[in-house]
């Protein structure tokens, strides 16, 4: 009789195999379906980024209501971008009659030259009834030709390609043929000479920046694994999670439903791997340790996603908490990392607990050759480096948490001296591209704002006042209307240009217009503007950078107390302590301000940044407090679990020691997926890059293995209060 029982449940548990078998091969047919889906959109999601800054500002900024009544003054329907032509050597018309000539015969004709790729003339993508007028420098060593790019015809495609990087790109190589002989330099500049080299650069984030962050991984995940073959699955699961992201992400730009950077497209690449792969290191770590105890590797693998499927989704659930704030921001930019970050998080947990279960199941135990973890009931993790952590926390607890905590209090003290007042677009570039060499050099010769004015809207009436009180303004080189434009020689005239009883003033800087002072002048120039009249508006590039600023200072107010608020939700709900949650995010927090304080001290010293982005702080507060926390949740959900068996003193030990590992690794992975944003030529994400990494790399090194262990273990039970478990003896 007890044969035929147990023959009957080996039928049933072979059934059982079977079915789970299938599940699983079902599962990975459905994810590779999906994948192929996804293909395409990795070639095409660069063409629906939109990385104008104008374009970022709430309808309410002044310089957004100054650009709806500026391009009623246009015969253009669309903005218009100056490419700033400039020509540096002997060009004087005195002196060098010749080549001031030839300058003048160049500008004449350079409209009707043709764009080869598309086999239109310039003259299709500029302002029409503008000319292209040289203008010598006092000095006569240089010469100016403002060129006005119409963006909106300039920012057709051609095979799925921006044709706008094109055109700077065939006026650059142009005029370096058509001047060598005289020796002239050459260099287009300007906003539009700016945004092709940033177009250049987000460009390289569709193949550089991908392929370099996928070996990265695949590097780490060997030499963690020691394994020629296990590697590859987590990557696989990786890899498909950004692929359905990415699928997800283009489509919704496409219809306008988000809007979508180049910032934001890298940032999801990198966010997409390194979370994936972290989570996807925890669910192996646990399957691995569980086939030790089980002989069927899919009873085995059950009983790890049920350990790891509350800290994964708890762990995702926060970060995107954390993300989906970014919706209050008033930068339409920040707005579209909030769920472009959030699908990135969710396909990185879908993948795991869903695609990796399946390839795991299906290939077996000999995946993890040549260390296959036997059925022994051996529990490996409890000897190692890790099982030393726990007994140093273990024996000087207090020591430890004092002295780890001291240490962050230092550097936190260093983050006073941060400089985030923005970046001028000639310092956005960690290399030197065409485009600041030019602007470097237009400041040599002609006032920093040639070129680029700020833009004022005032009441015809009121424009002597107010060009007089603006032109006081010791940053302000000079004030001029805008004139008409004579129908026959295209020149302009002393005629005014009235729009609804409006006329426009040009100010022109002595600053760059994108630097910290020419975005500095702007509250001065509106204060003695508004003085004459409050009704006067000043937009401009200027003021689209100074209203940028604000708006992100604006969010570091708001969104960070809401961020902060909501993680201690999600901790207290997840642990069901008000006490544990609250010492955690107090460790990420001191673990974000050493962060900030070492950025300070790196950027200035070593790296030789200007200074950050005014966003930058919030984008680091998001992900290392969001990332960050992500490391104590999966220790301490381990911990609560051992408490419940073992008590909490012992049980902080065994977590850290079964945890050390996989955790580690776990934030060598994401440290290095962001590092890898250091390849692209942009301080913003180069700055991130390392903030991320490094806080990364504090946070599972200093933070998880040392600080919260050790306070954990001097509170001893009660850092579950209120729960029941706060009563148990140590």
């Amino acid at each position: 009789m007890s044969q035929e029982v147990s023959s009957q449940k080996r039928q049933r548990s072979k059934a059982k195999g079977r079915k789970a078998l299938w599940i699983a091969i079902i599962s990975i047919l459905a994810w590779l379906s999906i994948g192929g889906l996804a293909g395409g959109a990795f070639s095409k999601i660069s063409s629906v980024q939109e990385n104008d800054s104008s374009s970022f500002l709430p309808e309410s900024a002044e310089s957004t209501i100054a650009s709806e009544v500026l391009v009623k003054f246009s015969s253009q329907d669309d903005q218009l971008f100056p490419a700033l032509l400039l020509l540096l050597g002997d060009l004087s018309p005195v002196t060098n009659a010749q080549a001031f000539e030839r300058v003048n015969q160049y500008s004449a004709t350079l409209l009707a030259r043709t764009l080869p790729e598309t086999g239109k003339p310039l003259s299709s993508y500029f302002a029409a009834g503008i000319p292209l007028a040289p203008i010598p420098s006092a000095d006569g060593k240089a010469i100016l030709i403002n060129a006005q790019l119409d963006f909106e015809n300039a920012d057709a495609e051609i095979e799925g390609e921006p044709v706008f990087p094109k055109i700077i790109e065939f006026i650059r190589e142009d005029m370096e043929k058509e001047f060598s002989d005289l020796g002239v330099t050459t260099h287009v500049t300007g906003p539009a000479g700016l945004f092709a080299d940033l177009f250049e650069a987000f460009g390289s984030i569709d193949t550089r920046l991908l392929q370099t962050t996928l070996v990265v991984v695949a590097i780490i995940l060997i030499v963690v694994y020691r394994s020629p073959l296990l590697w590859v699955l987590p990557l696989f699961a990786a890899g498909s999670a950004l692929g359905i992201a990415t699928m997800i992400v283009y489509h919704l730009a496409k219809e306008d439903i988000i809007d979508l950077n180049g910032q934001t497209q890298g940032i999801l690449d990198v966010l997409v791997l390194g979370a994936a792969t972290d989570y996807a290191l925890l669910l192996i770590a646990r399957y691995r340790e569980e086939l030790h105890h089980h002989q069927s590797s899919i009873d085995a693998m059950k009983i790890a996603l049920r350990g790891v499927v509350e800290p994964i989704i708890a762990s995702g659930s926060t970060v995107i908490a954390g993300l989906m704030v970014l919706l209050l921001s008033d930068l339409s930019s920040n707005r579209s990392l909030g769920p472009v970050g959030s699908i990135g998080i969710a396909s990185s947990m879908l993948a795991v607990l869903t695609l990796l279960p399946a390839l795991l199941i299906v290939f077996g135990r000999w995946i993890f050759w040549p260390k296959i973890p036997r059925f022994d009931d051996a529990d490996e993790k409890l000897s190692g480096l890790w099982s030393k952590v726990g007994s140093l926390v273990d024996r000087r607890p207090k020591a430890v948490w004092i002295s780890t905590g001291l240490a962050l209090l230092i550097f936190s003290g260093f983050a006073t001296t941060l400089k985030s007042d923005g970046l001028s677009q000639s310092e956005a570039f960690t290399t030197r591209t065409d485009s600041v060499i030019g602007l470097e050099k237009l400041g040599e010769h002609f006032p920093s704002g040639e070129g680029t004015p700020v833009e004022i809207v005032v009441d015809r009436r009121d424009i002597a006042s107010a060009a007089a009180a603006i032109g006081r303004v010791a940053s302000v080189a000079t004030v001029v209307p805008l004139t008409n434009i004579d129908p026959v020689t295209q020149r302009p005239t002393s005629e005014l240009k009235v729009v609804d009883g409006k006329v426009v003033l040009y100010a022109t800087l002595k600053v760059a217009p994108d630097s910290a002072e020419g975005k500095g002048a702007i509250p001065l120039i509106r204060q003695v503007a508004k003085a004459v009249n409050p009704n006067i508006l000043v937009g401009g590039q200027s003021a689209i950078g100074y209203d940028v600023d604000q708006s992100s200072r604006r969010d570091n107010r708001v969104i960070i107390p809401i961020v902060l608020l909501l993680i201690a939700v999600i901790l207290g709900a997840l642990l069901r302590s008000i006490l544990a949650a609250a010492l955690l995010l107090g460790t990420v927090i001191l673990s974000f301000g050493a962060t900030l304080g070492v950025c300070a001290l790196v950027f200035d010293h070593i790296f030789g940044f200007a200074g950050t982005d005014a966003a930058f702080p919030l984008f680091a507060f998001i992900f290392l407090v969001a990332l960050g926390i992500d490391y104590n949740i999966f220790l301490m959900t381990r911990v609560r679990e051992e408490s419940l068996k073992i008590g909490t003193r012992a049980g902080i030990i065994k977590g850290l020691t079964v945890t050390g590992g996989v955790i580690t690794s776990a934030g060598i992975v994401l440290a290095a997926t962001f590092g890898v944003l250091g390849i692209l030529p942009l301080v913003f994400l180069a700055e991130i890059g390392f903030a991320v990494s490094f806080g990364v790399l504090l946070d599972t090194i200093i933070v998880r293995s040392l600080l919260v262990p050790a306070l954990v273990r001097v509170m001893g039970p009660k850092i579950w209060w209120p729960s029941k478990l706060h009563h148990q003896e140590s």
